[in-house]
């Protein structure tokens, strides 16, 4: 699965290139999202494991797999996960929107903050 995962990650959609721009090294309010993980038995689009948030970015092949994309999400959520997907062209066509919606998800847990010590106590 890993190997897919990275596979995934080489081959993104123009959709997922440029959700990753904004969602990258922290740049959404401050929390840390993974692109491409694997969930078994599943691979995420993208994932703050801090927030238990996934992302999925949808092309038109889902449009014949909504039962599937349902299954899916029902077994991520049964995991602690909330699940939010957005088609290829809302993302490429309305970035603001999906970007305030992801926020919106994310403000529901308090912004992560480093540690006044530092990460690990290291000063």
């Amino acid at each position: 699965m890993k190997t897919l995962a990275k596979k995934l990650r080489q081959q993104a959609t123009d959709a997922e290139r440029m959700l990753w721009k904004y969602l990258r090294a922290h740049r959404m309010a401050g929390y840390k999202f993974r692109r491409q993980v694997v969930i078994e038995p599943y691979i995420v689009d993208f994932v703050c494991l801090e927030a238990r948030l996934i992302v999925e970015a949808d092309g038109g092949q889902h449009l014949e797999q909504v039962e599937d994309d349902l299954k899916r999400s029902v077994f991520l959520e049964s995991l602690g996960y909330t699940v939010i997907r957005f088609w290829n062209h809302e993302i490429l066509g309305d970035i603001h929107t999906v970007l305030e919606r992801i926020h919106g998800s994310l403000i529901e847990v308090p912004s992560p903050q480093p540690s006044p010590g530092g990460r690990g106590g290291k000063v």
